[in-house]
């Protein structure tokens, strides 16, 4: 069969990396791609977002299977492109995609269909906004509505602040588009927890949970990232809390898609806080996150082209997912400066020895006209390794991380440490 692959990214090379054990799967391609990716798959260069072009190659090419991961596309409508051509694809359609792309469709499925989340207020204009922040508790959550790169989220600490995100977003621009509308949302404390599931619209199959480290530096600190590393699973995460949330609020969510009309076919990303009062839905993701991604694919046992032919045939209730009993730790290396102004171009090193059977997930990696493996974006690599508890995982990532280089190379010292 052959595969194709949109994207470009660490999560992307992990799920190249899961379907290339597949053994149905003869030809592997991905679009754009990356170094490291390159190393298992042919790269195609076309943006993830061209979805004429997209769809041009996997005609030309006759691709039997095409595999949407990033947001961008999925919220162009690239799943509805490749469907009115013919081709088979995987990935939520433009109308399901908004579960991520548009934040007041989140909240107002959330609260039409009582699943449990922070308490919340819409804006389509700033002084209205900025007017009704004067009787709020602090700190408080603003958002933009659109996607924006995992930075359109602000926790404001005070009035002031929450005013100036509120100008940022509404008035500046400064996600575009993506802050013509804003929610306010109230500040909810606790563990953060992130669970990917499998879903054909009517079936929910969780993954095994996950906890992200999205701040830059050492304890928290620091501006927000994409992801600054991983762990998985988290053990707040119980079974007690796992059914509670399949029933209050993974399948409640795939059932209320599917009331609304557009019904969620793909992997559905759960943000979840795990407050005083129960769980919560922080967010939704209509994809797999990233990193998360390089650690619940190490840990999936089984063949994930099944799952995903599953879910396109409308019979996820047949597919039971196993999953390791040892536990995955993923250190992101990032480039010096990042999430801010960072330098590209700098030559990487060490990867050819790797400690303790690490898989090094390529984030942002290239070639330079000499063939020297060089950075090429703020997140670089993602180190992933297993082990038999948690803390010999996390033991493992970082004696593999000691042997990467690259010039101002940054990572944070604390991933999985804080469980």
């Amino acid at each position: 069969m052959k595969v194709l692959v949109v994207g470009g990214g660490g999560r992307e090379h992990a799920i190249c990396w899961k379907l290339r054990q597949s053994p149905r799967v003869t030809e592997l391609y991905c679009a754009p791609g990356n170094a490291g990716i390159a190393q298992i798959a042919t790269c195609v260069p076309i943006k993830a977002t061209d979805i004429e072009g997209m769809v041009r190659f996997a005609r030309e090419e006759q691709i039997d299977l095409t595999f949407v991961a990033p947001d961008d596309p999925l919220a162009l409508g690239m799943v509805d492109a490749f469907e009115a051509a013919g081709l088979r694809v995987f990935g939520p359609n433009k109308a399901a995609a908004r579960i991520e792309g548009s934040k007041v469709f989140a909240k107002e499925l959330m609260r039409k269909y009582h699943i449990p989340t922070a308490g919340y207020a819409v804006f389509e204009d700033a002084d209205a906004a900025i007017a009704y922040l004067k009787g709020q508790r602090f700190p408080i959550v603003v958002k933009a509505d659109g996607l924006a790169l995992g930075k359109g989220v602000i926790i404001a600490q005070d009035y002031e602040e929450a005013c100036a995100a509120v100008r940022e977003m509404m008035l500046d621009k400064k996600f575009g588009e993506a802050g013509n509308r804003v929610v306010i949302e109230e500040f909810m404390t606790g563990p953060e927890v992130s669970v990917l599931a499998f879903t054909d619209g009517k079936t929910v199959v969780p993954m095994a949970s996950a906890q992200d480290h999205k701040r830059a530096l050492d304890h928290d600190e620091g501006l927000n990232t994409g992801g600054m590393g991983t762990f998985s699973p988290t053990p707040k995460y119980t079974k007690e809390v796992a059914d509670y949330c399949q029933k209050e609020i993974f399948q409640p969510t795939v059932d209320a898609m599917a009331a609304e009309g557009c019904p969620f076919k793909g992997v559905l990303f759960f943000g979840l806080m795990l407050t005083e009062d129960g769980p919560k839905t922080l967010e939704y993701n209509a994809r797999f996150g990233d990193p998360e991604a390089q650690v619940v694919l190490p840990r999936m046992q089984g063949d994930l082209l099944e799952v995903i032919e599953a879910i396109l045939d409308g019979k996820l209730d047949g597919v039971t997912l196993g999953w390791s009993d040892q536990a995955a730790v993923c250190v992101v290396l990032a480039s010096g400066g990042y999430p801010v102004k960072y330098a590209s171009g700098k030559v990487i090193t060490g990867l050819e020895n790797l400690k303790n059977g690490a898989i090094a997930f390529h984030a942002g990696t290239a070639r330079n006209e000499a063939g020297q493996l060089v950075t090429a974006g703020g997140r670089v690599l993602g180190i992933t390794c297993l082990g038999d508890t948690m803390d010999e995982a996390i033991a493992k990532a970082y004696e593999a991380v000691e042997g990467v280089h690259f010039e101002n190379m940054h990572y944070r010292r604390d991933i999985g440490r804080k469980k």
